[in-house]
């Protein structure tokens, strides 16, 4: 394969892929101060957005707050690009509030090349990486060159570790560490009716050698499918037959360190319109031109995010489904059709289209299309991200099987940062479900079965009214500023924001308000009950009608506080009982999850353990008792069982190796 080439360079850490995930593994590795080299298959394609032009959204606006408040560059990066902005589900809880930008595609693209190519210990390479070297572990306790301090993880697990990796034109990058983000690249093939090109998205060049490296490693493979829309001309679209969606008045910015000033733009609208009975009409007969549904797709697609062909067929009761119309970028007439993805042939596609309200006349710039791609089983990565069976080899993004730009990012911000300290020596980070939606996303991975693309919801999250998007950086700076990715300036703000909180709530409890006419006859205009005996302000803005900032007027010794402030203040008060609630159920969790599982333990040794949950067990390796709790076919009782068998262990003084 290739020619030969005598290029040999040594490096700490390769990161395989420049997609969302692959940047963010790169910028954490080279900051914390490795020498970090990134391929990507095109320069071009760094941060490339091949599908819906814009970040966050239900679930995946916590996932990017979470990101940003540890020391990660979507936030930012958004900040700079976007061209619409909108918090999502505002007449709902706080749990649920999430933000959502369109980004100018283009721009977004080119302004997160430029910060790699301006970040020291950091270097870009356009090159296919097809092969990864590895070395037996012949006795991995006289390894001194390695970071095994996590003890319950890599220690006597894995049989190889990676020694760096071959490019196509024979290249040898020499590594400590690994990173792979390969994306939908890897044997990528793209459809479209009954025509197949053997590309990677957006037509650029597939990844086409590395799969065969990768099984020969003995990584379980598998195949999966994702599609995207058609691109439409602007100058063809009749926008007075759709609804137009505006961006909100007052912008919030997605990165803890944006000025919100800074964001106050003039932004650009999107547009609603419907398909109807005609437009079903047309794809129901010509079901069998589809790829997906002809048999010519190997590949599971994904669920929560159907192709209009699934909709039309799964939810045939429904007369008409949601399209949005958004903007690609300032600078160009691309419009994506959202909710309208397709793999059906370009006649069938335009037919279709031309039913919607609005697009009568539209013209095709990009025919929609589905993807098939590789992939790996996640369930060979320890929560860190990094292999089992493959010391220093981490992954992240859609190569774990995950869809969406959000949870890719998410990903290859913890593979990275965990890559950084395995070379450093250091203890690695796992964020666990009552920790961040980030900690939701990756045990969902490494612990179920997932047989089609995982996407984020608020749903999946047990404890989402303590992980809300608004306190991301109250809850995950520390662990930014501890590996080393924020600042000293960050943390100490954000621990500055800590005490401002929590002495106004302390403040609101102690003040008291009588039952005077004043008080009464601000209640009544308020709409809320007047009080019999004196309350404090607490117990009023714990009120659903009242709020924080209506309670200014009675509230004399108040003084000025940051908006972000008085949003923490209002929320932990009024909804105190089930935050409260919440904390006592993270606490019971915290008791099984902090019960590490030995890495050498003998399941055959557990003559109680049903056969199922044996399998189970010894195919997933879980590091704790709460992780073993999570995998499908380990019952409650197994993990009664599991429970006695260790105690027994430990009382005998038994030390497993």
């Amino acid at each position: 394969m290739g020619v030969h080439v005598n290029i040999r360079e040594k490096v700490d850490v390769c990161v395989v892929g420049a997609g969302h995930a692959g940047c963010e593994a790169a910028l954490a590795c080279a900051r914390l101060g490795l020498e970090t080299v990134i391929f990507t298959v095109s320069v071009d394609s760094i941060a490339l957005m091949p599908c819906n032009p814009n970040v966050g959204g239900t679930s995946k606006g916590h996932l990017v707050r979470e990101l940003d408040a540890l020391g990660g560059e979507m936030g930012k990066n958004i900040d700079k690009t976007f061209i619409q902005s909108k918090m999502l589900n505002v007449s709902k809880g706080p749990a649920v509030h999430s933000l959502r930008a369109q980004a100018d595609k283009a721009e977004y693209s080119r302004a997160m090349r430029k910060v790699l190519e301006n970040q020291e210990h950091l270097t870009i390479k356009q090159a296919e990486v097809v092969e990864l070297l590895t070395e037996n572990i012949e006795n991995i306790e006289n390894m001194t060159d390695m970071s095994f301090n996590f003890e319950h993880l890599s220690k006597g697990i894995a049989t190889k570790k990676i020694t760096g990796v071959k490019t196509y034109t024979g290249a040898v990058y020499e590594a400590k560490a690994v990173v792979l983000c390969t994306g939908t690249y890897l044997n990528a093939r793209c459809l479209c009716g009954e025509a197949i090109t053997y590309t990677g998205p957006n037509g650029l060049q597939a990844a086409n050698h590395l799969t065969d490296s990768l099984k020969s490693l003995g990584i379980e493979m598998r195949r999966f499918k994702t599609g995207t829309p058609a691109r439409m001309d602007k100058r063809s679209i009749d926008f007075s037959r759709m609804e137009e969606q505006f961006g909100d008045e007052r912008i919030v910015p997605f990165s803890f360190s944006t000025n919100p000033d800074d964001v106050q733009i003039e932004q650009v609208s999107c547009w609603l319109t419907y398909t109807n009975e005609k437009t079903h009409d047309i794809i129901r007969q010509n079901l069998d031109r589809s790829p997906i549904y002809a048999g010519i797709i190997e590949g599971t697609g994904p669920r929560y995010c159907p192709s209009i062909e699934d909709k039309v067929v799964k939810f045939a009761d429904k007369e008409r489904h949601q399209v949005f119309i958004e903007p690609e970028g300032l600078h160009t007439n691309e419009m994506y059709v959202g909710g309208m993805s397709s793999s059906l042939p370009e006649d069938v596609q335009l037919a279709m289209y031309r039913t919607v309200a609005g697009l009568e006349n539209c013209k095709i710039v990009r025919n929609a299309y589905a993807i098939e791609y590789d992939c790996i089983n996640p369930d060979q990565l320890y929560p860190t991200l990094e292999f089992k069976d493959i010391s220093g080899l981490f992954s992240g993004g859609q190569f774990n099987g995950s869809s969406g730009y959000e949870e890719a990012a998410a990903q290859g911000l913890i593979a990275g940062i965990n890559a950084a300290l395995f070379i450093q020596g250091r203890e690695q980070i796992v964020l666990d479900r009552s920790q961040a939606y980030i900690g939701v996303l990756i045990d969902d991975l490494v612990t179920k079965e997932n047989f089609e693309p995982y996407r984020m919801m608020t749903s999946r999250a047990e404890y989402r009214l303590l992980l809300r998007q608004d306190n991301a950086d109250l809850r995950l700076r520390k662990i930014g500023y501890e590996v080393g990715l924020v600042t000293k300036e960050q943390y100490d703000h954000v621990c500055e924001k800590e005490k401002m909180i929590s002495s106004e709530i302390e403040r609101l409890e102690n003040v008291k308000v009588g039952a005077n006419k004043e008080i009464q006859k601000f209640l009544e205009s308020r709409g809320s009950t007047g009080l019999k005996t004196a309350a404090s302000l607490a117990e009023l803005i714990s009120r659903p009608e009242l709020s924080y900032e209506m309670l200014e007027e009675i509230d004399k010794d108040r003084k000025p506080l940051p908006a972000d402030v008085i949003e923490q203040v209002n929320i932990n008060i009024k909804y105190d009982g089930y935050i409260r609630r919440q904390l006592k159920q993270v606490e019971q969790y915290k008791k099984t999850e902090n019960k590490k599982i030995p890495p050498d333990i003998d399941y055959d040794d557990i003559k109680s353990l049903r056969l199922e949950a044996r399998q189970k067990l010894k195919k997933f390796n879980p590091v704790s008792v709460g992780q073993a709790s999570r995998i499908s076919g380990v019952s409650p009782a197994d993990i009664s069982v599991l429970l006695v068998y260790l105690e027994q262990k430990n009382r005998m003084g038994y030390v497993f190796d």
